[in-house]
């Protein structure tokens, strides 16, 4: 199955968090830089997005709510399910990395993409990211005070203040400004497309450089790793399987389907990032390990799964007088977001 090449680069920043943490006056300015570049990110999530893309989603509130029910509702339930692995499995602080995992929104981009591979309803994946993330940034430090409590890294009214300010502030300024600067954004997406990994670079180098420095490493070792991977590796089967039959008994279309099952079963590793980094302060690291293993997983399985559903049989009977059709889809995909 396919490696991420932006995966090398996330494990290539870990070691050199590890190598070369910064320290100091080096940490504040690392912390301060990747406080904007993070803003910076949503900013341009809120530039990309069509608002008549999302406005035309609301139509499709079924399919809406299924997202948001499986993102925030059957995912925490299984996350507080695997309580009982601690400690054959998993020691607490990798439980509670995992269970946060399970609390963060859905993915935008990668769902988009794999709906259009497999030629599901892309305009229903774009808003169903979309409207995921924006939840998220109110609902996960919600979810985190009740299911954490304090081991969410000390939740207040001031760290939600803090993501609001940080991610949604920036999101609307986007959407704002969205008429006027859309059309540069859109000439200058693959440029962007760096600033937006970059960003996500920084976050790690800063989250697992505190976690060098502090010498929280001690926690993790090998077999616990191993164990992590069995859990994750169950926890996404699970949601694939829910995703895809429990749509159908839902009475979804097929095109529909597609677009839960990739919206449904992802967790989104530039949301959450931030957020651990507001909510765990010094041991976001060990936070977000898990949610770093299963962004990966999530990315080498998916893209098998969306292969396999281009070429479905109803697909393929279908293509010759749905190709337009599909031809706008992929459109729609390549769309700045």
């Amino acid at each position: 199955m396919p490696i991420d090449p932006y995966i090398v680069l996330l494990l290539a920043t870990v070691g050199i968090a590890a190598l070369l943490p910064a320290r100091g006056a080096a940490a504040h300015v690392a912390s301060g830089a990747s406080t904007g570049a993070i803003a910076l990110l949503f900013f341009l999530y809120g530039v990309r997005l069509s608002t008549r893309e999302a406005l035309d989603g609301l139509k499709h509130w079924r399919l809406h709510v299924t997202v948001l029910a499986c993102t925030f509702v059957i995912f925490p339930l299984l996350g507080l399910a695997a309580r009982g692995l601690v400690p054959v499995l998993l020691n607490q602080p990798l439980y509670q990395g995992l269970l946060f995992l399970t609390l963060v929104p859905s993915t935008i981009q990668s769902s988009i993409a794999f709906t259009s591979i497999a030629r599901g309803n892309v305009p229903a994946a774009i808003c169903a990211g979309s409207f995921s993330s924006l939840v998220g940034i109110i609902l996960t430090p919600l979810l985190v005070a009740v299911l954490l409590g304090s081991g969410g890294g000390g939740f207040s009214g001031h760290s939600l203040v803090t993501i609001v300010l940080q991610l949604l502030v920036p999101f609307v300024a986007g959407q704002l400004l969205r008429p006027w600067i859309g059309g540069f954004v859109a000439r200058h997406k693959k440029i962007l497309g760096l600033v937006d990994r970059g960003s996500i670079l920084l976050v790690v180098y800063t989250a697992f450089s505190e976690g060098m420095v502090r010498g929280i490493w001690h926690q993790v070792s090998p077999a616990r790793l191993g164990g992590l991977l069995v859990v994750e590796a169950l926890l996404l089967a699970v949601m694939l399987a829910l995703t895809w039959y429990g749509t159908r008994a839902l009475g979804f279309s097929r095109e529909d389907r597609i677009a839960v099952q990739f919206a449904g079963s992802k967790k989104s590793l530039a949301s959450g990032l931030p957020m651990a980094s507001v909510l765990f302060g010094a041991h976001a690291s060990l936070a977000v390990l898990p949610l770093m293993v299963f962004h990966q997983m999530q990315l080498m399985v998916c893209a098998v799964i969306a292969k396999r559903r281009a070429r479905d049989p109803e697909v393929r009977e279908g293509t010759a007088g749905q190709a337009p059709a599909s031809r706008a889809g992929a459109a729609t995909a390549n769309r700045p977001r």
